[in-house]
């Protein structure tokens, strides 16, 4: 991603938690509470792009222990004040995801991201990431992500900045071909992909579920 956008894209993002805290409510949502289903009993969960916090929170609550990633400082407070407050065994830490992760290879039990793939990354940016989810994974360890993808109503339409991003309302997105979820999954167990729709328009997406196998090992 060009410097320019991804700054443009984090500033966007601090006014929009700033003015409006809690704005995805306090319900998780869909993909959590199939996550939870999915990633293993009571392990480490990273979860990317936690936002204000009600998936990072929902996972704590069903006996995870979190690491709740995100750039937005002003999210991550938001999200440790409501934790403490319940005391909730969640720990946030803020991160650029085009930068490594700061964990220990093999560190935890899974990984999720609702809607952080599909943000103002590269297609470089993506590969980049998905090799550091895959390193910090234990073996056997599980990916969920969701992405809005090229059969999207907003898809081509707004500002395009190349790489099949286009911004629309003043959010920059990355919209999914299968061909793109193919590639990230390399190396990984089949992808498992699922349609669903969220929000306004609504918004279509797919549910990605991938496991680190020892296949593509360097």
């Amino acid at each position: 991603m060009n410097e320019p956008l991804a700054r443009a894209q984090r500033e966007h993002w601090e006014r929009t938690y700033s003015a409006h805290p809690g704005m995805y409510g306090e319900r998780p949502s869909e993909s959590a509470e199939y996550a939870a289903e999915v990633f293993p009993p009571g392990g480490a969960v990273l979860e990317l792009g936690a936002g204000h916090g009600r998936d990072a929170l929902f996972f704590a609550r069903q006996g995870f222990t979190v690491i709740a990633a995100d750039f937005s400082p002003v999210a991550l407070d938001q999200l440790a004040a409501r934790a403490a407050v319940e005391g909730l065994a969640v720990t946030t830490a803020v991160q650029d995801v085009r930068e490594p992760l700061p964990l220990p290879d093999g560190s935890v039990d899974a990984v999720y991201a609702h809607m952080l793939f599909c943000m103002a990354l590269s297609t470089a940016e993506l590969e980049t990431l998905v090799r550091e989810v895959r390193r910090v994974l234990r073996p056997g360890g599980v990916l969920v992500y969701t992405v809005r993808h090229t059969g999207d109503a907003h898809y081509g339409t707004g500002t395009g900045h190349g790489d099949d991003i286009w911004e629309h309302g003043g959010f920059a997105v990355h919209f999914f071909s299968r061909d793109l979820v193919d590639r990230l999954a390399e190396g990984w167990g089949p992808a498992e992909v699922e349609a669903f729709e969220e929000g306004d328009l609504p918004r279509r997406l797919w549910r990605v579920t991938q496991r680190r196998t020892d296949e593509g090992e360097d």
